[in-house]
């Protein structure tokens, strides 16, 4: 039987605006989506059946409906998104629209932080609790979290960033108290029920945007407390896609320490970008040698490709920590980029 727009359930919708927005657009979508959200898309997406035309265009319409007016908040507010949706779809669409976009306008202790320059934050947080810290780190962009961690002294950085990386879920009566202290302090109010968890990923994501003094000391640190923690840090800090971070004198100087049947090999699994860089930065001659070194191989074991790309991975380490490459977005304060 065919679903009516009435009946389909939110994931459904989704669902549906997915398939319809075509195989690039969602996959770039699902990118970006949880684990446990992706699988529930896909086996919807899988359990699709006789969706006709029309319900489509209206999935799709609801969604340009909710796109629009997230555009029209940034651009003016929530009072300037109402009055133009009620011009556009009428009271009662608008307020339907809004209230569905409702949870996620609401202002929180923790995002009123994003503007809060790093080094004021700091001084607030110097003499807290080193779990608080790492609680609220948590809870900013990596870039602005890096900042502050930067600003920390030494043992605050060490102690802090071990509490980010075996962090696990934390109570939301906690996350809502510390959110008071931070609305309170920060003249604003707040309300959430949200939970929050940090680990290896999240303590590497922050230390990509480090200094480097701060991220040897932090490390170091690191590696004396929980020597398989560190190690599980360092691989999340620097993975083989992230080659196109590399400026293009990095890539040649890196390619040099390479094989060119690990190249082919790491290449076989490796994304569009990471391929065109590569290639971007070889000579012709020996741009076809590697793909026909790739052809000749046939397929190829997933763990020899990570195996390969692991090492290639190494020598980037190596070369950053001898001053011999570039990372885009990673370096301290004396760096010149010109």
């Amino acid at each position: 039987m065919a679903l009516t727009y009435e009946e389909m359930t939110p994931l459904q919708k989704a669902a549906v605006a997915l398939v319809a927005f075509g195989p690039e657009v969602s996959a770039h979508v699902l990118k970006g989506l949880p684990e446990q959200d992706l699988e529930k898309i896909t086996i919807e997406i899988a359990n699709l059946r006789d969706v006709p035309h029309e319900v489509e265009e209206k999935v799709i319409e609801e969604c340009y409906q909710i796109f629009m007016a997230r555009q029209y908040i940034t651009q003016g507010g929530i009072d300037f998104a109402q009055q133009i949706l009620e011009k556009a779809v009428g009271s009662a669409k608008a307020h339907e629209i809004m209230s569905r976009l409702e949870s996620s306008l609401q202002s929180t202790g923790f995002s009123l932080l994003k503007d809060i320059d790093p080094k004021q934050l700091t001084s607030f947080l110097q003499n807290e609790h080193p779990q608080t810290i790492s609680l609220i780190l948590t809870q900013l962009s990596p870039q602005h979290a890096a900042s502050v961690l930067s600003e920390l002294t030494p043992e605050l950085q060490a102690e802090v960033s071990l509490r980010i990386a075996t962090m696990e879920k934390i109570a939301p009566e906690i996350i809502h108290e510390i959110e008071q202290t931070l609305s309170g302090h920060f003249e604003n109010s707040a309300s959430s029920a949200m939970s929050t968890s940090g680990g290896a990923k999240a303590i590497a994501e922050i230390l990509n945007l480090t200094d480097s003094t701060a991220e040897k000391n932090i490390l170091q640190s690191l590696e004396a407390e929980d020597p398989e923690l560190a190690a599980e840090v360092k691989n999340m800090m620097f993975v083989f896609d992230d080659i196109v971070l590399l400026d293009d004198r990095s890539v040649q100087r890196l390619l040099k320490e390479v094989e060119t049947k690990d190249l082919a090999i790491a290449l076989k699994a490796a994304s569009e970008d990471v391929k065109a860089k590569i290639f971007a930065n070889v000579s012709e001659r020996v741009a076809v040698m590697i793909r026909e070194e790739m052809e000749f191989m046939g397929p190829t074991r997933l763990s020899d490709v990570e195996a390969a790309q692991g090492r290639i991975v190494e020598n980037v380490r190596r070369l950053e920590e001898e001053g011999q490459i570039i990372i885009a977005g990673r370096g301290g304060k004396d760096d010149v980029i010109v």
